[in-house]
Order: structure tokens, then C-alpha cells, then sequence
């Protein structure tokens, strides 16, 4: 009888190599721009060109490079936010809702101090904001952790609770009665945030963000309840186990994640804006998500990634007035970096081998 061929096959193992993690976001950028140059092909444009636009140009200018900065503000407190909770094993995907939470607690309050110095006006919003994240992080956070409901649906559902909240206030009582636009009437003046630099849009949320940066870092790799809500994320039995309170770990972690995408909106209110309108996230809770997993769920990585996807963010925009390309390729380029990303993280545990 003749030998048996061997075979190739996919077998798990539970320890990857160490420089596999690091290696996943360059490997998913370079397959994503493989990937999407099709498209830009196909609306009849150089790739190299365009990814040129995309990548180096935002970067040659003062205005442009400031921009980067300031597209990527609330990305990195979603990025955080959601970094905060999936490392505890807690998936919230509610990250846009608790943003809006945030912005309408930012809206009320600063129309409400305009007369208040800004040196209490300013805190005051910023400690609003985060309680209305994390009061709208609150129900989905008690039913995971009482009853086990899967906090993927609910805080996704809330999401859209959210959007008709924000519409029938924008419709409704803050309609602004001046324009009659369905926008909410203007901040006071001492409630917003002072700018970084003269003559750009860069402001203090920037430096808030990258508080939050610095604050996530410090929890997860420098305190026991970092080291908790790795357990906790690594598997809830052996935590457990371990005598760590789950419950409470997950609720805790829940509820600061909330509280720090409402913090987001609080930027865009107070920075950007100065009014709560529809239009006011551009997905940037969902984008936190990408933020997070291209950020291995790490603080640097988590920065970094943000100022990429500020940077893709205004090349778009720059390819668009340039090279006449479709301004939504930002946003095909964003999601199918996420669907790569976690393709990899996905492989990372998965070896070939003969049979």
C-alpha cells in the first residue's frame, strides 16, 4: 500500500510568538491599501498617488498636520473608552450613544454657566459629561452583570435610543431660536475650550485625551485594578477563581468606559462646535472600536492608531479636492482595516502545519 500524502492543516495553539501582536497593525495596513487600491483604481486614479495624498501631504503643511491633530481628539478618548472595556471582557459598542450623552450634558450645562468663570464652568462640564456617559453605560452594564444579557445588543440598541433622544431635543425644546436650524443655541463663552495654538482648532481637548492616554496606561500596567480587569478579560472563571470580585470589575469597567466616551462628547461640544447638533460624531464611538483592536488594546497603541486614522481622516479629504476621489474611501479604508486587523489577531493563534 502506498504512503499517505501529508496534509496541511490549521491546529490552535494558546502561545503565540511575542512579536506576532506588534507585527498585526503594520501587516493589516499594508494588506488593507493592497486591498483598497481596486477601488482607487477603479475611480480612476493613480494608487501611489492617492495614497500619497492619504499619507505624506496632510503632513507638509502646518494647517494640515494641526488638523490630524484635532480629527483625532475624540478618537482617542472612544479609543480609550472602548480599550477600557474590552480589556475587562466587557464588549461596549455603545461608545457613540455615551458620546452623545456627554455632548447633551456639555450643550445644557454651558448654556446654563454662561455667567459662571470658566475656571468652574470648564471642570463642571467635564465632570457632567463623564457622569452622563456613564449614566448611559449604567442599564447595559447592570444587565450583563445581574442577568447575563449579551451587552453587544444592548448597547448597540442604545445607540439608536440615543440618536431620537438628541433629535427631539435638536426638534424640540433647543431648537435654536435664533437660526431655526435644529441645533441647540451656543455655549457661554466661558465654556469653551481655550485653543493650543493661535488661529487653528486645536484646543484643550487634545490635551484631555491625552490625559486619558496617560490615565489608561497607568491603570492597566501599574495598579492591582489593572491587573483585575486583565484577569477578569482573560477568563472570568479563573478570575473568579483567583477570588476577584467579576461582578464588580466588569460594572466598574463598564461604567468608566461610558463615562470617558461621554468625555468625548463633551470635546466636540466644547472645542469644535459650541452647539449639540445631529451631525456631531462622525461614527467616532464606532471608530473607537477600530482604535482599540488596531491598538492591541494597549495605551500607546491606542494613540497611535488614533493619529493614523486623523491622518487618513484628512488625507481623504485632501484626495477628494485633489484627485477628485470619492471622500467616503476615508471610511472603506477604515473598515476594511478593521475587518483585516481582526482577521489577523483572529489567525495569530492558528499555525500550519504537515499532518
Amino acid at each position: 500500500m502506498g504512503e499517505s500524502k501529508p496534509k496541511l492543516r490549521f491546529v490552535k495553539t494558546d502561545n503565540p510568538p511575542i512579536w506576532v501582536k506588534p507585527l498585526i497593525p503594520v501587516l493589516a495596513l499594508i494588506v488593507t491599501f493592497i486591498i483598497t487600491s481596486g477601488l482607487v483604481i477603479w475611480a480612476r486614479a493613480n494608487p501611489f498617488e492617492t495614497y500619497y495624498h492619504f499619507l505624506i501631504a496632510p503632513l507638509t503643511t502646518k494647517v494640515s498636520a494641526l488638523e490630524i491633530l484635532v480629527k483625532a481628539t475624540p478618537l482617542m478618548l472612544t479609543g480609550v473608552a472602548v480599550t477600557f472595556a474590552f480589556t475587562a471582557g466587557y464588549y461596549n459598542i455603545g461608545a457613540e450613544g455615551q458620546l452623545f450623552a456627554g455632548a447633551i450634558a456639555a450643550a445644557g450645562l454651558g448654556m446654563a454657566m454662561k455667567d459662571i468663570p470658566a475656571i468652574i464652568t470648564i471642570p463642571t462640564i467635564i465632570v457632567g459629561g463623564f457622569a452622563a456617559g456613564m449614566a448611559w453605560a449604567l442599564i447595559p452594564a447592570l444587565l450583563k452583570v445581574k442577568m447575563a444579557v449579551d451587552e453587544v445588543v444592548t448597547t448597540l440598541l442604545l445607540n439608536s435610543v440615543m440618536v431620537y433622544i438628541v433629535s427631539a431635543l435638536l426638534n424640540g425644546p433647543w431648537r435654536d431660536p435664533v437660526s431655526g436650524w435644529p441645533q441647540s443655541p451656543e455655549i457661554g463663552a466661558t465654556a469653551i475650550f481655550f485653543k493650543l495654538i493661535p488661529r487653528s482648532r486645536l484646543n484643550f481637548g487634545f490635551i484631555i485625551g491625552l490625559i486619558a492616554i496617560g490615565a489608561l496606561w497607568f491603570i492597566l500596567t501599574r495598579t492591582s485594578f489593572g491587573l483585575k480587569m486583565r484577569a477578569v478579560g482573560l477568563g472570568k472563571s479563573a478570575a473568579r477563581f483567583a477570588g476577584i470580585n467579576v461582578g464588580k470589575t466588569t460594572l466598574i469597567a463598564a461604567l468608566v468606559s461610558g463615562g470617558i466616551a461621554g468625555v468625548a462628547g463633551v470635546a466636540e461640544v466644547c472645542g469644535i462646535q459650541y452647539h449639540l447638533i445631529e451631525g456631531l460624531s462622525a461614527s467616532y464611538g464606532y471608530t473607537g472600536i477600530i482604535i482599540a483592536t488596531l491598538g492591541s488594546l494597549n495605551a500607546v497603541g491606542v494613540l497611535i492608531a488614533s493619529i493614523f486614522f486623523g491622518l487618513v481622516d484628512a488625507g481623504a479629504q485632501t484626495v477628494s479636492r485633489v484627485l477628485g476621489v470619492p471622500v467616503y474611501l476615508g471610511e472603506i479604508t477604515q473598515a476594511t482595516m478593521l475587518l483585516v486587523a481582526l482577521g489577523m489577531f483572529l489567525l495569530q493563534r492558528y499555525r500550519l502545519r504537515r499532518m
